[in-house]
């Protein structure tokens, strides 16, 4: 089989998603970073990979997919992993609730939007003013969509729905946005973090030699 490569950044929510994925797939892969804060999406060698400049990237089964939606559709489609309900209705309410973070919250609050309303203020202050601004609305409209009962976003099953919530639940932290007042966030954040494959993939800052 040919080897399995992650270009990732550690931080990044997109790139986050897909380490999980992968992880329940059981599948061993290399994690090459892309530093985003360094500009290393711009690069050539990068641009060449991912056309949009951003991370993640996957390589597997000899072909090169870009956005983490359609990498968790692939592992899906490959029979690797099951995160689509199989009631059409709660398979349609998982796919809005992964949609309503990386479509709606995660997009404005990519770092080259924060970092040209920080360049058009002239204030830093902008960057997490910016931030607060729309993770906090953005996840009060998720915590709605949620089941009311289950250890996960749609009761019992786990979804890619899961998948997109953790990760944007650590980028809230990140920027002082309380979720703790959302408790079907907060429970499902917690059942995830006692499963193996969401350890795995927890952000972690590269080691420095």
């Amino acid at each position: 089989m040919a080897e399995v490569v992650l270009y990732d950044y550690w931080r990044s929510t997109a790139s986050w998603r897909v380490r999980i994925g992968l992880h329940l797939a059981g599948i061993a892969f290399e994690s090459r970073a892309v530093d985003l804060l360094h500009g290393d999406q711009r690069a050539a060698a990068h641009l060449a990979r991912s056309p949009q400049g951003l991370v993640p990237v996957l390589d597997i089964d000899g072909t090169r997919l870009t956005q983490s939606l359609a990498m968790l559709d692939y592992l899906e489609a490959t029979g690797r992993i099951a995160l689509t309900p199989a009631d059409p209705a709660q398979a349609a309410r998982a796919r809005a609730v992964a949609l309503g973070i990386a479509c709606d919250i995660h997009p404005v609050c990519n770092l080259r939007v924060v970092a040209h309303a920080v360049a058009l203020s002239g204030r830093d202050e902008t960057k997490a003013e910016w931030m607060r601004a729309f993770i906090r609305p953005g996840l009060e409209a998720i915590e709605a969509m949620l089941d009311a009962q289950g250890p996960f976003a749609m009761g019992n099953t786990l979804t890619l729905a899961d998948l997109c919530i953790v990760p944007q639940l650590y980028n809230a932290a990140r920027w002082g946005v309380q979720t703790d007042d959302l408790p079907r966030l907060t429970r499902v954040a917690a059942h995830c973090a006692t499963l193996d494959a969401f350890q795995k993939a927890e952000a972690r800052a590269p080691r420095t030699t």
